[in-house]
């Protein structure tokens, strides 16, 4: 048998075919995620935006709607408005008459407070005059009595200064009717007309309210 008629064997035919197959194989391939299943789902923020949107369309709706109103409704609504600004004004009124009330009312309880402590004060200064007189009356600048005397005369100034009491100014001041109480005249020609010579009695003031009177002398 010659080499151009010789049969292949069945390994060597076997072995022909193996690679041809490798070679031809069709590659798979994948599988997409949509073929012949379920549908991916929506992201959550474009359902959440349609509903935002839709929300806001059916306000939206809700505020073009319109109303149709009867004569007598038309009538009742009218009514109802005035005695609204009847109710206004009553409490507006009320509300400006209780504020001048609550004024009026604290002023008058300033003003008792101020009589009664004026009443108070007039009573001690029965003791002021006292100690004045004291103090002028005793010896000398080097007696101990004295000492002890002006020192408590300057106590009791503080006392009354801290109440808010204060001195009237009368010596060498035009005379004040209203403030000087004039027992006595002078003629002095170095002092000018009604001007205050001397204070027989000091005077007093608590704010702007006369405690007590200055007796004095006036020129003339």
């Amino acid at each position: 048998m010659s080499d151009e008629t010789k049969q292949p064997t069945p390994e060597e035919e076997q072995g022909r075919q193996a690679p041809e197959t490798e070679e031809t194989a069709p590659q798979q391939e994948p599988e997409t995620a949509g073929e012949g299943g379920a549908k991916p789902e929506e992201p959550r923020e474009e359902k959440a935006s349609d509903k935002r949107k839709k929300d806001k369309d059916a306000k939206k709706k809700e505020k073009e709607k319109t109303y149709t109103l009867t004569r007598e409704q038309m009538e009742a609504a009218e009514l109802a408005a005035k005695q609204l600004e009847t109710v206004k004004d009553q409490y507006t009124r009320l509300a400006a008459e209780y504020d001048n009330y609550r004024k009026r009312t604290a002023k008058e309880k300033e003003s008792i407070y101020q009589d009664a402590k004026i009443d108070t004060i007039q009573e001690f200064l029965a003791v002021y005059d006292n100690l004045e007189r004291a103090v002028a009356a005793e010896g000398g600048d080097d007696s101990p009595h004295k000492k002890g005397m002006e020192m408590i005369f300057v106590q009791y100034k503080k006392i009354l200064e801290k109440l808010g009491v204060t001195e009237i100014e009368a010596k060498g001041q035009p005379f004040d009717p209203n403030r000087h109480n004039a027992v006595m005249h002078i003629d002095d020609e170095n002092l000018g007309e009604n001007v205050v010579a001397q204070v027989f009695q000091a005077g007093f003031m608590l704010g702007d309210k006369v405690v007590r009177h200055a007796v004095v002398q006036v020129a003339n």
